[in-house]
């Protein structure tokens, strides 16, 4: 499954018109003047133990370990089972004797209440998976969960941690068709959500929490339906979003929190098969776009967390229209 191939046989999808909103003047004010500060840049880092080239990895910042954990993805040849951590200094491959399959576009968050991360989802070359895995990050391993209960087997789920805590799974693709269901991971056992309001079906959104505001934000994605639009979430349900100024319909993009610019971050992405490098912040009730001195080449299915260690958002891999990446960033507000 080559991501770029993929987004063109599953998505024909034109952007709508812009909607129109309010904005947060303290945030705003906050980010307009780091927009404009020359110090904002996307730097390259040279750590050691680099994994390899890759896209549409999972990644995620495990908040028991204090270290960023990356498993998988595609590296043009083959669907990838190494699981790296990332200590704000250097990669480290872990040794595992048991983990998940090989496989690409899986998704992972960190759930502050067990203190685990869970992977979701993906697909092997052949198959769309719905198995969970979890994985603890003071004993670096992985445990296959055996819920009762679990969401469809999809490519390009959301998964995120939401404002209980915990982690939640939104949408996907099954093969046939975009998902728009949502289900919450007990610690045990997946639970179907049932929401007043839930954006439209679809897959490979960015996607990101902000603890300060306890908000969920959605952006784009791979839809029969638009998906040109924002939603966010309250831990109650989902509220889709007026906004003056959006970022261009993007899917496979990668999303973070940031607190040091107190917003969710929006990084590069594809867009018609032509990849994205623009930095996007949604600030609780807008989108801003940054302009910082310097970004990191385009891209799809790379991996995006923040790194509490180093106090910066990471971002590693993801693939080009002419290859596939194994660089290392950090955005320096």
């Amino acid at each position: 499954m080559q991501s770029s191939s993929l987004a063109a046989a599953l998505l024909l999808v034109s952007a709508l018109n812009s909607l129109f909103g309010q904005t947060s003047p303290a945030i705003d004010s906050q980010l307009s003047a780091a927009a404009a500060t020359p110090s904002i840049t996307w730097s390259s880092l040279y750590p050691a133990g680099m994994p390899t080239r890759r896209s549409y990895l999972a990644m995620a910042y495990d908040g028991s370990s204090q270290k960023i954990v990356l498993f998988g993805g595609y590296n043009g040849h083959r669907y990838l089972d190494d699981t790296w951590l990332f200590d704000g200094r250097s990669w480290r491959k872990v040794p595992m004797l048991n983990a998940p399959s090989p496989r690409a576009n899986a998704q992972m968050a960190y759930s502050s209440v067990t203190h685990q991360v869970v992977l979701f989802g993906g697909y092997n070359g052949s198959n769309w998976l719905g198995d969970t895995w979890i994985w603890d990050g003071a004993t670096h391993t992985w445990t296959q969960a055996a819920p009762a209960h679990s969401p469809p087997p999809v490519t390009g789920p959301m998964l995120f941690t939401d404002p209980n805590g915990k982690v939640d799974e939104f949408g996907g693709f099954d093969g046939s068709r975009y998902v728009g269901t949502m289900w919450r991971w007990t610690g045990t056992d997946w639970r179907q959500l049932q929401p007043a309001m839930l954006p439209y079906a679809r897959s490979s959104a960015g996607v990101g929490f902000n603890p300060l505001l306890k908000q969920v934000v959605m952006f784009g994605g791979l839809a029969d339906i638009n998906p040109v639009n924002t939603w966010t979430y309250d831990g109650v349900t989902w509220t889709l979003r007026s906004v003056m100024t959006q970022p261009d319909w993007v899917y496979s993009a990668s999303a973070a929190f940031d607190p040091n610019l107190r917003s969710v971050i929006l990084f590069g992405g594809g867009s018609g098969g032509v990849d994205q490098n623009s930095t996007w912040a949604w600030t609780g009730s807008r989108w801003k776009q940054l302009f910082p001195l310097n970004v990191p080449p385009p891209r799809e299915g790379a991996g995006l967390a923040y790194d509490e260690a180093l106090g910066r958002i990471i971002l590693f891999g993801g693939q080009t229209n002419s290859g596939y990446l194994n660089d290392s960033w950090e955005l320096i507000p």
